[in-house]
C-alpha cells in the first residue's frame, strides 16, 4: 500500500492511469458493458461500482481542459423508459467535487461511445448495475 493512493485503485489501474498520456481516454464500464471485446487493454475491478472509482481516478487522474468535454457519457437510447438515469446525477456531484465544471459532459449515441472505446487506452470492466453509468475519461496535464 501507499500513501495518498485510494484503496479501491488496484496497482494494475494505477500503472495505466500512469501510462497514459495527454489527450488519452479511459473508459469506465459497468456490468452490461461489452469491455472485453472492445478494449485494447482490459482492467477488471468486479465488485466496484463506477461513482466510487469515479471519485478515487478523480483524486490522481486530471481531465483535458482543452477540449469542450472531456468526460463522455452513453446517452440513452430513443424510446427507452429513463429519460435522466440517476447515476449521472452522482456523476455530475463528483465531477464538481473535484473542480469540473457543471455542464462539460459529452453524451455519445450508444454505438459513436462503442466505436470510442475501442480507440480508448484502456477499458475498466466493473461491477456497476446501474444502467446507462459507463463514462469516459480524457486525460489532461498537470500544471
Amino acid at each position: 500500500m501507499l500513501k495518498g493512493i485510494p484503496n479501491i485503485i488496484s496497482p494494475e489501474l494505477l500503472k495505466i492511469l500512469m501510462e497514459m498520456g495527454h489527450g488519452d481516454e479511459i473508459v469506465l464500464g459497468d456490468g452490461n458493458f461489452p469491455a472485453v471485446s472492445h478494449a485494447k487493454r482490459l482492467v477488471r475491478c468486479d465488485g466496484h461500482g463506477i461513482a466510487a472509482l469515479l471519485d478515487a481516478i478523480l483524486t490522481l487522474f486530471p481531465l483535458d481542459e482543452y477540449v469542450d468535454s472531456p468526460v463522455a457519457l452513453m446517452a440513452v437510447v430513443d424510446g427507452d423508459s429513463t429519460p435522466t438515469p440517476p447515476i449521472w446525477q452522482t456523476y455530475d456531484s463528483i465531477l464538481q467535487s473535484h473542480g469540473q465544471i457543471h455542464g462539460k459532459v459529452e453524451h455519445m449515441e450508444r454505438f459513436a461511445f462503442y466505436e470510442r472505446t475501442k480507440k480508448a487506452f484502456a477499458v475498466v470492466a466493473t461491477g456497476e448495475s446501474a444502467i446507462y453509468a459507463n463514462v469516459l475519461l480524457k486525460k489532461g496535464v498537470i500544471k
